[in-house]
């Protein structure tokens, strides 16, 4: 074992598990990080032929990874045209900050997102369910936390 390795307070471990259903309307999504990390995960469900909104991030970048059933993600490209994509199960797709993207249930689907946190704005360009752009105030409000 090594002498050098660095020692921390224990003090603020945790072995606490956790998990938040937070309800949409094309779904919902499981949240199994807390949200004080530094990161977010998150288990998408999609209802088949249900559709996020076509978003963009100021501030936070997703990658996904399909667990099961058929899902589709529809983004902009390096040359500013949206595309589709259908997700391949044991493969990981990744959004950056500014790109347009929705993912869309072809079947009702789980997929894994892991992200930069949840900070700034989520600009909903086109929605099916008429939402607003999701501000962080906004954001607490459809969690049930304000």
């Amino acid at each position: 074992m090594s002498q050098d390795a660095p020692k921390f307070d224990p003090t603020n471990f945790s072995n606490d598990s956790y998990v938040k259903r937070v309800e949409k309307p094309w779904g919902y999504e499981l949240h199994w990080v807390p949200e004080d990390a530094p990161y977010m995960g998150k288990v998408l469900h999609i209802n088949s032929g249900s559709r996020l909104s076509l978003q963009i991030h100021d501030e936070k970048s997703e990658s996904w990874f399909l667990i099961n059933g058929e899902a589709a993600v529809i983004w902009e490209n390096n040359r500013g045209e949206l595309i589709e994509t259908k997700l391949e199960s044991g493969m990981g797709y990744t959004t950056k900050v500014g790109q347009k993207h929705r993912l869309k249930g072809i079947t009702d689907c789980d997929i894994i997102e892991v992200s930069t946190p949840e900070l700034g704005t989520t600009w909903r360009l086109e929605d099916d369910y008429s939402r607003p752009d999701e501000t962080p105030e906004q954001r607490k409000k459809e969690r049930g936390e304000s």
